[in-house]
């Protein structure tokens, strides 16, 4: 395997070819186009060609007698070396050519400036829905004429806004806000104690060194977040830090496994050539089309995490021919390319049942091998140094942590299929996640969760809908006769090894039978009808969550919300913390018998306070993410802080989160409502807590997905799921003007999805 590490002024890539002559004329293509792109990127929202406009212009301008450089063009041309071959007409037009060069430079350096300043101005987002002032209306058009037309993947990184600084008096005081429901009143007085004498003293300190690195980094809380909260961690990744996404709900597209495999492979690929090509659409905020940084996206394909002792680290290639294949227990290496162009669907199930119909069977340790990954980190890396170093071992580890992505061949059929579709869709999900990771599944994820479902519903979507299959169910295509079978890869495992990976296999073992699951789609109710009451639906659920919890426990829980920061440039997470004073009022008057005025008046004071903390989050103005970099600060400069500790070691015993559908044109949920997506979710963050996941699926679905731990018995997931049934139909009541109007169905909906539960 040949590498080559090239700067290309932009990011710092490695290509990689195999050497013979197809291999090297794909390098080159991937060359010329990586360096068109950058071409393109680097002077948008001008384009190339612009340049040329600019040159013609200026000559033109100087053949008709005028300067429009005010003598520039003069003192250039003072400075170009003396040379018998140039006359003074040619040395005047390169003067002019250099000075429109630097007009145009200095026209793109203004362009982009400007619209970064554009994009800092939030105020758009805290308008109320329907009524835009004039002010954003402007800011609109100026977004739109300073935007550029046909933007590549990448080309707003440069101009998106940097991560601003909180002050530590607004985070200090919004922090006492959320705190105050979930505090006695002398727990809340000692807080507020803590709080004032940092905000006073030490956090003036801490906050100079932070807004230090703000001016020189491109995000002050990115590198930072990735390292401590992910690299560091020395847990197992599996359900700690592991998320999950499923297929399509109700259909299988076909019952051939390798067909399947092969369409979905070459999904994948279509994908990873166009993101390589940058032709991705770059997202965006809906109507506004303001943009969202695309920074993850560069690794989500050819990507490894490599364990260390202390910390891990993460290696990315540019690019791979190959995927590595895991089937019964034997690992592969699939080639994806041949002769110069990708495999079609059909060569790629070609390869797909050759290794399926491979008799061979597992050597000695191979067969849980990647047990060493689902365990603790520590472990895998001391086992990795020592049995993986060198020889067979390396080179075989080498093929699967250089390769495009990983897949594993199950034997088991999922779905929602048979007479317990329910408890079906269960042991779909605990199986993805949790039991087949333990031996089958690399693990290795590190990509905020709408980053990966941005891929799969391309994947999914083009799947089904433009690849297609045969009436026998294979890919369609032809296939060439010279293919090259799949290759074993060999494994030479001592018998101390294998001790190792039974030890690490007994701890995710633990892990994975300790973790209780339950997926439920709710149909015939969704946001349609929640937004017919004038309602947020993400504020809907998360105080529906709020309701649940409490039924669930009796008290009120810190609560989790993912909330994004792709406004901003390198932007990843910041926490919405959902259990407020208002959403706590609604709860004790609804359950304490308040008349249904007073209850829907709370439930709207609950939910634009929702609201308005999601707008602060994803404009900058969250809590955690803010107080997490003063405490590592804290750390670096040796100082304590009783403040930070106690902040930092509050538990969230209820982790939710929203997955976002985001390529509604893809899908079509009128025509084929069979062809919908059931999300995914993640692991209890406590021990004693609930992680809850949902997507909310055109105007009549949402998808919900609860997780929590069996070892405790106040937290069971398919209790919390009644409650939440209950708590949607209670405030769905709640909410009701005109019982024989819209509510009437909606409860009737509800209770019918109770009645499934039991």
């Amino acid at each position: 395997m040949h590498i080559q590490t090239i700067n290309s002024g932009f990011r710092n890539v490695s290509f990689v070819y195999s050497g013979d002559l197809s291999s090297f004329f794909l390098w080159c293509l991937f060359i010329l186009s990586l360096v068109q792109n950058n071409v393109i990127t680097g002077v948008y929202p001008a384009s190339p060609s612009s340049w040329l406009f600019v040159v013609i212009a200026i000559l033109a301008t100087m053949y008709t007698r005028s300067d429009p450089s005010m003598g520039l063009i003069a003192k250039i041309q003072e400075h170009l070396p003396v040379s018998d071959s140039l006359s003074i007409q040619c040395r005047t037009v390169v003067s002019a050519v250099l000075f429109s060069t630097l007009l145009w430079f200095s026209l793109i350096f203004t362009m982009r400036l400007c619209l970064k300043q554009l994009l800092s101005y939030h105020g758009w987002m805290f308008e109320q829905h329907g009524k835009v002032s004039n002010t954003t209306k402007i800011w609109a058009a100026m977004v739109r004429i300073f935007s550029g037309r046909q933007p590549l993947l990448y080309s707003y990184q440069g101009s998106l806004p940097n991560l601003p600084v909180p002050t530590v008096k607004d985070t200090v005081k919004r922090y006492l806000e959320s705190a105050r429901p979930l505090m006695s009143d002398s727990e809340y007085e000692r807080m507020t104690t803590l709080a004032k004498e940092f905000e006073s003293s030490l956090g003036n300190r801490l906050q100079w060194y932070l807004k230090l690195k703000a001016m020189w980094a491109s995000n002050y809380v990115s590198d930072w977040w990735e390292e401590y909260v992910y690299l560091r961690g020395r847990g197992p990744l599996m359900v700690n830090s592991n998320y999950y996404g499923m297929d399509f709900l109700y259909v299988t597209p076909t019952p051939i496994q390798a067909a399947r495999a092969g369409n979905t492979l070459h999904a994948c690929l279509l994908y990873r050539r166009k993101l390589n090509r940058e032709e991705i659409k770059p997202s965006r905020v809906p109507v506004l089309n303001v943009p969202l940084c695309a920074a993850q996206c560069e690794r989500i394909f050819n990507t490894t995490r490599i364990p260390g002792e202390e910390t891990d680290s993460l290696i990315h290639w540019q690019d791979s021919e190959y995927v590595a294949v895991f089937h019964r227990g034997r690992y592969f290496r699939l080639w994806l390319y041949h002769a110069g162009r990708m495999l079609s669907p059909r060569e790629i199930e070609q390869q797909i049942q050759r290794i399926m119909d491979d008799p061979s069977p597992p050597v000695p340790g191979e067969a849980k091998l990647a047990a060493l990954t689902a365990g603790d980190r520590i472990p895998w890396a001391q086992a990795r140094k020592e049995f993986f170093s060198s020889g067979v071992n390396k080179r075989s580890l080498d093929c699967i942590e250089k390769a495009a992505f990983f897949v594993a061949l199950d034997d088991d059929e999922q779905g929602m299929r048979g007479d317990d579709p329910a408890g079906n869709l269960d042991h779909a999900f605990q199986s993805k996640f949790v039991h087949h990771l333990i031996a089958n599944r690399i693990n290795s994820l590190l990509h905020n969760a709408p980053i990966m479902a941005h891929v799969w519903e391309y994947v999914m979507t083009t799947d089904s809908f433009q690849l297609g299959y045969t009436e026998e169910g294979h890919c369609k295509g032809d296939v060439a006769s010279s293919l090259p079978p799949p290759t074993r890869l060999t494994w030479d495992i001592p018998a101390e090894c294998q001790e190792r990976i039974e030890r690490s296999l007994a701890v995710a073992q633990a892990l994975a039978d300790d973790v209780d699951f339950h997926v439920l789609p709710i149909q015939e109710f969704g946001k349609g009808a929640i937004k017919k009451c004038k309602i947020s639906p993400d504020a809907f659920i998360q105080i529906g969550l709020q309701l649940a919890y409490y039924r669930n426990r009796g008290t009120f829980s810190l609560t989790y919300e993912a909330s994004m920061t792709r406004l901003f440039r390198e932007g990843r997470t910041e926490t919405v913390r959902s259990c407020t004073s208002e959403s706590c009022a609604f709860i004790r008057a609804l359950e304490g018998g308040e008349s249904k005025e007073v209850c829907r008046r709370l439930f709207r004071t609950a939910a634009e306070k929702h609201q308005h903390l999601y707008k602060m989050a994803m404009t900058g103005g969250g809590i955690d993410r803010h107080l997490f970099c003063l405490y590592l600060v804290s750390k670096y400069l040796g100082e304590e802080s009783p403040f930070l500790k106690e902040v930092l070691s509050e538990t969230w015993n209820l982790s939710t989160s929203q997955t976002p559908l985001q390529q509604v044109e893809l899908f079509d949920f009128v025509n084929h409502p069979e062809y919908t997506t059931c999300g995914g979710g993640f692991g209890p963050v406590a021990d004693d807590g609930y992680g809850v996941s949902y997507i909310i699926i055109g105007e009549n679905m949402i998808n919900l997905h609860i997780s929590c731990k069996h070892s405790c018995p106040q937290t069971v997931s398919t209790f919390f799921h009644y409650h939440n049934c209950l708590a949607t139909l209670t405030i769905i009541q709640t909410l009701s003007n005109h019982p024989g109007h819209l509510s009437n169905a909606l409860v009737a909906t509800q209770k019918a999805l109770v009645t499934t539960i039991f």
